[in-house]
């Protein structure tokens, strides 16, 4: 992976789901980045059936939580790219840091289908880390393993290979 090796990194990015947990982070990065509390307004994080981890889409009054990860090297900006896959678009939205106020114009992942039928409710981090953080750092190993081989799947497909997302309303792990 990708190491700072003494230049600066000037990447910011606004996660709000999976990305928030620091081993799922170490996973992808091999390092955690520094980071601080942030919330971007006048979107919605939602659920998306059979799926365990969360997108957003604008509302035009909601509130998402989530945290800025700070110093992504381009490196690691593509392999998060890669990560996200082609689900989402990278875009430029404007968050505030929770502990400063201080505005902070950074990238995030936003759902491209925008009239998905899967996307419900609210997700919640706190209820993921309690119920599927575990398989969720197992797939993502898996996925980073994949990515070694000369025709590596892309995340959709490992994690489909990992967890019954296309049969079962409950998204658990095939094995455990």
């Amino acid at each position: 992976m990708s190491i700072l090796s003494g230049k600066a990194a000037g990447h910011d990015l606004f996660v709000y789901g999976s990305l928030q947990d620091p081993q799922v982070v170490n996973v992808l990065l091999n390092r955690v980045p520094d980071h601080s509390s942030a919330v971007l307004s006048c979107f919605h994080r939602f659920k998306i059936k059979n799926r365990l981890y969360p997108t957003i889409l604008p509302d035009g009054n909601g509130q998402v939580t989530g945290k800025v990860l700070k110093g992504i090297t381009d490196d690691e900006r593509k392999l998060l790219d890669d990560f996200e896959d082609v689900e989402y678009d990278r875009k430029a939205v404007e968050v505030v840091l929770t502990d400063t106020s201080e505005k902070l114009q950074v990238g995030t992942y936003v759902w491209r289908n925008k009239d998905d039928p899967d996307l419900y409710g609210e997700w919640d981090f706190e209820e993921w880390k309690l119920h599927d953080r575990g398989a969720f750092i197992t797939a993502t190993k898996n996925f980073m393993e994949e990515r070694k081989l000369p025709e590596a799947k892309t995340r959709i497909d490992a994690f489909k290979t990992f967890f019954k997302q296309d049969d079962t309303e409950d998204g658990k792990p095939l094995h455990s």
